[in-house]
């Protein structure tokens, strides 16, 4: 059994995150995905405890007031964070532990547990990223320019990251996503 680890992927909204840890579930039998907190409304065809713990703000900052997050963050007004037990649990348990998270939260984590391995992921090009961004269909005009802007900040604390996976191709980006992964715990071991 391979040692646990902790394992950060953020990047802007939009650049395929979700796609390629989801082509991970296949990939690496030890992985457990955390699923984050938020007080943001569930999009259609989110299940609660699946793709998000959804909570009222209030609920929430009672967990921050108890410190039951691991990190937490605002993002394009609403709020996420990570639930700390159940990420300590896995990593203790051998697994190989993944956070699909936004940067600020990264980089909280990071300074937390300084063994954790961030991976940024990136869409080919700005311009590609704001069709990716578009062509969901979730946001409007106005909400996917804030993305837009948000993703340039992000973008800019690329260097902070141990390693960069663009999603140009998403089996090429997959692979690489998992050739991190697998790398990483073989040499911990």
């Amino acid at each position: 059994m391979r040692s646990g680890n902790l394992f950060i992927v953020s990047g802007p909204s939009g650049a395929g995150k979700g796609t390629l840890v989801g082509g991970l579930r296949d990939r690496v039998p030890d992985l457990w995905v955390s699923v984050s907190a938020t007080t943001r409304p569930a999009r259609p065809g989110e299940v609660e405890g699946s793709h998000y713990i959804f909570l009222s703000p209030e609920e929430f900052e009672r967990r921050v007031r108890r410190n039951e997050f691991l990190e937490h963050a605002s993002v394009h007004g609403h709020r996420y964070g990570t639930p700390r037990d159940a990420v300590e649990e896995r990593i203790a348990e051998g697994r190989q532990v993944v956070l699909e998270i936004d940067v600020q939260g990264a980089l909280q984590v990071k300074d937390a547990m300084p063994r954790s391995v961030l991976v940024f992921i990136l869409a080919p090009s700005m311009d590609e990223l704001k069709r990716r961004l578009s062509g969901r269909g979730s946001e409007t005009d106005d909400e996917v320019e804030t993305r837009m802007t948000t993703a340039q900040q992000e973008v800019a604390l690329v260097d902070s990251y141990d390693n960069v996976v663009i999603n140009d191709d998403v089996r090429r980006a997959t692979d690489e996503l998992t050739s991190i992964i697998d790398t990483t715990a073989e040499e911990r071991d």
